[in-house]
């Protein structure tokens, strides 16, 4: 039972680089005439730190989409920016003092 636990995590995080990077900000996806909207600023957000990784490694995609629809696409972005970081606090194993 663990091994085919371990197995599925393995390939889940193989597949998770292939499945973000195919609607990241910055590919000529979104035009004047099809801007990103709130949806796709919730999952630019969510994709921001691998988003940034990317960039800064010389990858053609950037951290924000050009053609968004304004502030609908920015309240997105950053409900989902800030979500994702304050959601990782809620993990955590809070420890009893003396342990």
């Amino acid at each position: 039972m663990k091994y085919v636990r371990k197995l599925v995590l393995a390939a889940a995080l193989c597949a998770l680089p292939f499945l973000l990077t195919g609607c990241l900000p910055g590919i000529a996806q979104y035009t004047q005439e099809a801007p990103a909207g709130f949806l796709n600023g919730i999952w630019h957000g969510w994709c921001a730190p691998i988003t940034l990784i990317m960039e800064m490694f010389g990858a053609n995609v950037h951290l924000y989409a050009e053609y968004n629809t304004g502030l609908s696409y920015e309240l997105g972005f950053y409900m989902a920016v800030i979500s994702g970081f304050g959601g990782l606090a809620l993990t955590r194993r809070k420890r009893r003092h003396g342990d």
